[in-house]
């Protein structure tokens, strides 16, 4: 645990006792700080007072009392409307923050030199966040994971010199931690998505970027440069002074990093490095790895990582849990768990790395639904329609993709393993990537793609990778 003493003696609230809100809350505590704790949930008000938090409902407290208020981010600062929460908070002059401004905050008062890394971007920041830790762990580096990852940043080791944080903020966390400043930052892209709680694109990206304007001095920001969003924030915050490495695997760069065939090169001042090859690295296939082994490449030589170590780390690599997870093979047909694509764009990168694809989609629909995926149709055989997007999906599927409208996860892998095994196809793929949120069916995408991972593990004949 991160004791957070920068509230010692103060009373601060904390609204949403969840993994985050209470890890918050149990750090304060431990920093000296007089925590009054509050959620709409009996349960989480529970888990508080078995931790030993004391529980008020925040509507009856005086609040000329309290110091700050911590947010849990799953809880709306802004859109689409501000938790009652914020707008008490805001009559009272108190600030709103959340979990990664605690850490910051304790970071440059006990260890302001310990390398801090962190990472943001629509997709592949949960992939880059974790082949970032594992290539420093590779190297004999000391380092710790966590923050959006599913670790509560303020659970980890405390910072200290030579300890290096790797950390996944989401753009929620982002939104409350007004003083970010990691010494390197990573930007990975930007695209639609979270328009619920920020509002406008133009909002949702503006807070992605403030990731990489606190770079601290003498810090670097890495900067995927294939979208119009992340490129005009590249320009921007090298405008104002913060040394910027931009990243593309579209085209070559003459300063930056770059994606060449399965190459990773360095180029600077004329003269161009080989970084890694990614051929036959099973856990970084297709473009959108290339794109987060190349931004993590960026954020290890930042620290000093050389490339033959950046090679041999991203060798051994294993990959993410419900990104691209390969689960098994049933004769030719392999099982492909990709649970964590919760929008469109994160399901072309999935559907963009296989040619005879029987697809499994549905959930919790975004907006815009799989329109943007009508180039990757001719390669899927068929799909299997699950979840509150179904009918919508088939309207768009309608004349161009075979589909069935099955409801439930387990009819979905029960008739898509059927389906592919009498294809008589040379490498069929059983590909959970559902384009949707799970809240419909399931709590997250974990359970969704542990749900899908039990089922498929289930099939007679299944031989587990």
């Amino acid at each position: 645990m991160i004791p957070v003493t920068s509230f010692a003696g103060k009373r601060v609230a904390v609204f949403g006792l969840g993994g985050s809100g209470l890890a918050s809350a149990q750090a304060l505590v431990a920093g000296g700080a007089n925590v009054v704790g509050f959620d709409d949930s009996t349960a989480g008000l529970d888990k508080a007072q078995t931790a030993g938090i004391a529980t008020a409902d925040l509507r009856r407290i005086d609040w000329s009392t309290i110091s700050a208020l911590l947010l849990a981010p799953g809880v709306p600062l802004t859109h689409p409307a501000p938790h009652w929460t914020v707008g008490m908070a805001a009559a009272a002059g108190v600030e709103v923050i959340g979990d990664i401004e605690l850490y910051c905050r304790e970071r440059r008062r006990v260890a302001p030199d310990s390398p801090f890394v962190a990472i943001t971007g629509t997709n592949g920041k949960s992939t880059t966040t974790a082949l970032i830790h594992h290539l420093l762990m590779a190297a004999g580096r000391s380092a710790d994971l966590g923050g959006n990852i599913g670790t509560a940043v303020l659970t980890l080791a405390p910072p200290r010199s030579g300890h290096a944080h790797v950390v996944e903020c989401s753009s929620y966390q982002i939104d409350l931690a007004p003083s970010l400043d990691p010494r390197v930052g990573v930007l990975i892209n930007v695209s639609e998505d979270h328009l619920d709680r920020h509002g406008t694109l133009e909002n949702y990206a503006a807070v992605k970027e403030r990731l990489v304007v606190g770079v601290q001095p003498q810090g670097t920001a890495i900067v995927g440069v294939d979208d119009n969003w992340c490129q005009a924030a590249a320009d921007r915050i090298e405008r104002n002074g913060t040394s910027v490495l931009r990243v593309s695997v579209r085209r070559p760069l003459s300063d930056g990093i770059y994606v060449e065939g399965d190459r990773i090169v360095r180029a600077s001042g004329g003269s161009a490095e080989l970084v890694a090859k990614l051929g036959g690295i099973g856990s970084l296939r297709g473009l959108h790895n290339a794109q987060n082994a190349a931004c993590a490449a960026g954020a290890v030589m930042a620290l000093g990582l050389e490339a033959a170590t950046i090679q041999a780390g991203m060798r051994s690599f294993p990959g993410l849990a419900h990104r691209m997870e390969q689960v098994g093979r049933k004769g030719a047909v392999l099982f492909v768990n990709d649970s964590k694509a919760t929008n469109a764009d994160s399901s072309a990168q999935a559907l963009a790395c296989f040619s005879d694809i029987f697809w499994i989609a549905g959930g919790k629909p975004k907006t815009g639904g799989i329109v943007s995926l009508a180039n990757f149709f001719p390669r899927i055989r068929k799909a299997y329609l699950v979840g509150e997007a179904a009918e919508e999906f088939a309207r768009t599927l309608e004349g161009k993709v075979p589909y069935e409208i099955v409801r439930t996860l387990d009819r979905a892998v029960a008739a898509s393993a059927r389906d592919a095994d009498a294809s008589a196809l040379k490498e069929p793929v059983v590909l959970l990537s559902p384009a949707c949120a799970s809240f419909d069916q399931y709590p997250n995408f974990e359970v969704r793609g542990t749900a899908f991972r039990d089922l498929v593990l289930a099939l007679p004949g299944l031989q587990r990778i």
